[in-house]
């Protein structure tokens, strides 16, 4: 072989074996600016080098929540999809959307008014498949311009200037900014647990009470950090008062809390723990198994407070009873979904599955191990959740052996 074949031949392997960190960056930055007036969001997606993306395929959803597109390059609108091909050098993909959203007439489950909007990230930037050229890292930005008198943006993602953000998504190919997001004239209560910081936000005068969940969560976090390994850097848990929708809903490291939601509820569980679970550990479910997601938030809901000291045995046993009551008469928990009843069963189940391994194993594990298991998963089946507890007793599982998982 020739030198200058070799050479080439050299070149090549050490290009295909070059680490992710050689990668060439393309910035991609997103530039949100918040239109109360027409209760809108005009978004830019921009890219630094539009030919590092062969396309970006984006579900639209509903007719009518995006509208105005203008792109650099080919554009196209199939049903409910749009397709963007970037232009070779730099190039932008500019759209409005509409950022309020009813759960029903009244009732509002994001929602732009003319001093805040309260929304999801994920309605900025609808989901995409994405086709990018080898060898490239796409580096993502969130920038936020605010209406005049508007103070502040509060997000999940790390802050790296005024009204800006890091958006990097290691589980993703595409990085699009997600999780709950507040804008406007807003009160703000922040505190550092371990290794996360935890915002309060609320616009002023909805009634939110910061001092009341930093509280809760002083009182509680050590027992979550001792049951999850999994520590966010960032935690944001935003609220609004009615009409803005009841309860409580997690999103990527972030939660919503409607400011008249109980923190604990009269049946012993804390709505907020439970979304706080939900924030951490991510659980993920498939083929008809919600009951593992829903009943593992439920059961450290009441768990955790319990550890924490927050519960008497008296008033554990008052709710092992109560949930036994409510979950008597359902014959499976398989299904999408579920019901109050269902969960309730799912988490009598779960309460004897924690039983269960903790004698099988001279109690050197528990429910935890099981759990911190379900988070490594990227999604599971209930079939894939018993062969996982079998592995953390050592031998099967008698309470998981029920008509109840079939």
């Amino acid at each position: 072989m020739r030198v200058g074949t070799k050479l080439t031949a050299s070149l090549v392997l050490l290009a295909l074996s070059m680490p992710a960190w050689c990668a060439k960056k393309v910035d991609l930055d997103y530039h949100v600016k918040l239109l109360p007036q027409s209760d809108q969001a005009e978004v830019r997606v921009s890219l630094s080098q539009g030919s590092a993306v062969r396309s970006l395929n984006f579900d639209l959803g509903r007719a009518g929540d995006y509208s105005d597109f203008k792109a650099d390059g080919q554009w196209k609108v199939s049903g409910s999809r749009g397709v963007w091909q970037p232009g070779a050098d730099k190039a932008s993909l500019t759209y409005r959307v509409r950022l309020t959203h009813a759960r029903k007439p009244g009732l509002y489950e994001a929602r732009m008014t003319p001093d805040w909007a309260l929304f999801r990230g994920e309605d900025l930037v609808p989901a995409a498949r994405l086709d990018q050229q080898d060898g490239i890292e796409l580096v993502s930005r969130l920038v936020f311009e605010l209406p005049a008198g508007w103070k502040s943006i509060e997000t999940a993602w790390p802050r790296i200037g005024k009204n800006k953000f890091r958006v990097d998504n290691l589980s993703r190919l595409f990085d699009r900014p997600t999780g709950w997001m507040l804008a406007g004239t807003l009160g703000s209560r922040r505190m550092r647990f371990g290794e996360t910081e935890v915002t309060v936000a609320a616009p002023k005068g909805q009634g939110m009470r910061r001092m009341d969940v930093l509280t809760l969560l002083t009182f509680v976090w050590p027992q979550v950090e001792a049951a999850f390994p999994r520590h966010p850097a960032k935690l944001l848990i935003v609220g609004a008062s009615d009409p803005m929708r009841r309860g409580v809903v997690a999103s990527r490291d972030s939660i919503y809390l409607n400011s008249r939601t109980p923190l604990v509820s009269e049946n012993g569980s804390s709505p907020l723990i439970r979304e706080v679970v939900q924030a951490i550990g991510r659980f993920n479910d498939h083929d008809s198994s919600d009951w593992i997601r829903e009943g593992l938030g439920e059961y450290y809901a009441i768990e955790l407070l319990r550890r924490a000291g927050g519960i008497t045995d008296e008033r554990y046993a008052a709710i092992q009873a109560r949930l036994g009551k409510e979950g008597k008469d359902v014959t499976t928990l398989r299904g999408e979904h579920i019901s109050a009843g269902a969960v309730a069963r799912a988490v009598v189940v779960l309460q004897d599955l924690d039983r269960e391994i903790r004698v099988k194993t001279h109690n050197k594990r528990s429910l935890d191990d099981l759990a911190q298991g379900v988070m490594r998963s990227n999604s599971i089946t209930t079939a894939e959740f018993v062969q996982l507890a079998e592995s953390v007793i050592g031998e099967s599982s008698v309470v998981l052996d029920t008509k109840l998982l079939r």
